[in-house]
């Protein structure tokens, strides 16, 4: 396939804070419109799940970066196979989270995956969702979308999730976990977490799934000239 096709194939790329609702939005859109659909944050969950496998240091960015280099995945519609296993749930933890923020601030890390994130751009088209999917892994993209909501929202989201999957939270401490995220993806050197002035801005605080993803589905209508 040449650059010329390849640049040619639709990117809906959305980008935002963990626990916006992207990947909820994003899942949808690629479904109502026969998409491919890219969880680009799996990819740093499962580097960092088959780092600590193997007894790697999270803090060790050569070791971790080769990792993810050597990766065996294969995802599904409904699960994630890291080196043969159902990773789904493992990956999806509140601590993977957290490990996966760390790990995406090698920037040798994130030259790695960069290339493997590309190869989804497959026809007839691809929505992603994470944080730099606009900004660096697909420039290009004929649609990029800010999804976010207020740490409040996004919080309250996240402790009912964990909650429903019979994990124990208190609301408090996933605020500040939030946060302190939010400052460490915002403030990283490579790649960090921002909105682009050519991106449209969707705040999903008082607003339901259904609500994004109609408008996001209304913004794809007037940017995409193949919908």
């Amino acid at each position: 396939m040449t650059a010329m096709t390849t640049s040619a194939i639709p990117v809906i790329a959305i980008d935002g804070p963990t626990a916006s609702g992207k990947g909820t939005v994003a899942q949808r859109v690629a479904t109502a419109l026969g998409f491919h659909y890219l969880d680009s944050g799996a990819l740093y969950r499962l580097t960092a799940l088959a780092a600590q496998q193997q007894g790697i240091d999270l803090n060790d960015e050569k070791q971790v970066a080769e990792v993810a280099r050597r990766l065996n995945l294969q995802f599904f519609a409904d699960k994630v196979i890291l080196d043969g296993e159902d990773v789904s749930e493992l990956i999806r933890t509140e601590s993977a989270s957290q490990n996966a923020s760390r790990v995406a601030a090698f920037p040798t890390v994130r030259s790695v995956l960069t290339e493997r994130q590309r190869a989804f751009r497959v026809a007839p088209g691809l929505v992603c969702d994470g944080r730099d999917m606009a900004s660096v892994i697909f420039p290009d993209a004929q649609l990029k979308i800010f999804l976010t909501a207020s740490v409040e929202a996004r919080a309250e989201r996240r402790t009912n999730q964990l909650k429903q999957k019979g994990n124990s939270a208190i609301l408090a401490d996933v605020v500040k976990e939030l946060r302190t995220r939010d400052e460490r993806d915002s403030n990283r050197q490579v790649a960090p977490l921002r909105k682009l002035d050519d991106a449209y801005l969707l705040d999903t605080t008082e607003i339901s799934a259904d609500s994004a993803v109609e408008q996001v589905l209304d913004w794809a209508k007037d940017t995409i000239q193949s919908l």
